[in-house]
């Protein structure tokens, strides 16, 4: 009697010791299913994302991190460009208060609206007194535009050949009097230079103020600052804007002529310059001034500042604007400037 009890204790052990085992297993096996199934799906959307990518770009596919790193940037653009088009709108009441402002910390600053350089050359110092006269001001009265209406305004000027020689010295004196140069100390003043100095003045600009516009006006010229800042503040919606008073003229191959081009060769049988603005005034946007910086090394110029800045544009997607306004010997009225 007692060896039976005793086996049918053991046997009702081993019943209850396989269920836990058995429910083990089962476990085990639905695990490894859903494991398996999230797997398949991962490797299904990787191969949606790589096949996605390529029918997009026409590349070879690239590693699922850069491609997810890309689909990311791509959706900051479009929420950048939301918010550059409600900026937009905000802005068209007047340029003068509603201009971006950066916050660090607990300190608040307007970004400038516009970086105007005015470039200028030795023995011209008459000319820059006429147009600190005339729209650029001095002191105070420079100060109050930067500040109240976010307009920086500079003399653009290199180096002597003979660094440190009189030329050197007199316009390091008129800066200290004045205090409104940008000095290249990496440029030397050269006629034939004209168009690697208004390189360096965008890539000087760009990395110094972070601004919505930069403009590059001669020496000769007389802006008005109020229609400027109005004409700009409908442009606001374009990234990429590249605005003045667009041209098209005739590349001279003879030495002799004033405007001969060394490289007249390049552009075909015709022998027309690109569509490209006057050199007298022509303003671009941030984005186009940074590319300029990052890109300094590899940017070619030509014979002239204007027909070089239009050149590095070809091939961008850039919102040329030509806009009748910006040509300044035309005397039109209501025009943002006028030359001398």
């Amino acid at each position: 009697m007692q060896s039976k009890g005793s086996n049918t204790r053991l046997s009702g052990m081993a019943s209850r010791s396989r269920i836990p085992t058995l429910l083990l297993f089962m476990f085990a096996a639905f695990s490894s299913i859903y494991v398996a199934g999230r797997l398949w799906q991962d490797s299904e959307n990787r191969v949606y994302l790589i096949k996605e990518l390529d029918r997009i770009t026409g590349q070879s596919a690239i590693s699922v991190d850069d491609t997810l790193k890309i689909i990311a940037c791509r959706e900051q653009h479009k929420k950048l460009a939301a918010l550059e088009m409600e900026l937009a709108a905000a802005r068209q009441e007047g340029f003068d208060s509603k201009h971006s402002t950066e916050t660090t910390g607990t300190n608040s600053k307007k970004r400038p609206l516009i970086v105007i350089g005015i470039l200028t050359g030795f023995g011209r110092k008459n000319n820059r007194d006429a147009i600190r006269k005339a729209w650029m001001g001095t002191g105070a009265a420079l100060k109050r535009m930067e500040h109240k209406k976010g307009i920086v305004v500079r003399f653009v000027i290199g180096r002597s050949a003979n660094r440190g020689d009189s030329l050197d010295r007199s316009i390091d004196s008129e800066n200290r009097q004045n205090d409104d140069f940008v000095i290249l100390d990496n440029h030397v003043e050269a006629v034939e230079e004209l168009p690697k100095k208004a390189k360096l003045f965008f890539v000087h600009a760009a990395d110094k103020w972070d601004a919505d516009f930069y403009a590059k006006v001669n020496d000769d010229v007389y802006v008005n600052i109020d229609a400027l800042g109005t004409t700009l503040a409908a442009h606001f919606d374009k990234p990429r804007l590249y605005i003045g008073c667009m041209k098209s003229g005739e590349v001279f191959s003879e030495k002799s002529h004033k405007w001969y081009e060394p490289d007249w060769w390049k552009f075909g049988d015709k022998k027309s310059y690109f569509r490209h603005a006057s050199g007298e005034l022509y303003v671009i946007s941030r984005a186009l001034a940074k590319f300029i910086s990052i890109n300094r090394s590899i940017l070619r110029t030509y014979a002239h500042d204007d027909v070089s800045v239009g050149s590095w544009f070809i091939g961008l997607d850039v919102k040329h604007v030509n806009e009748g306004k910006f040509c300044c010997s035309s005397w039109s009225a209501g025009a943002i400037c006028a030359g001398v």
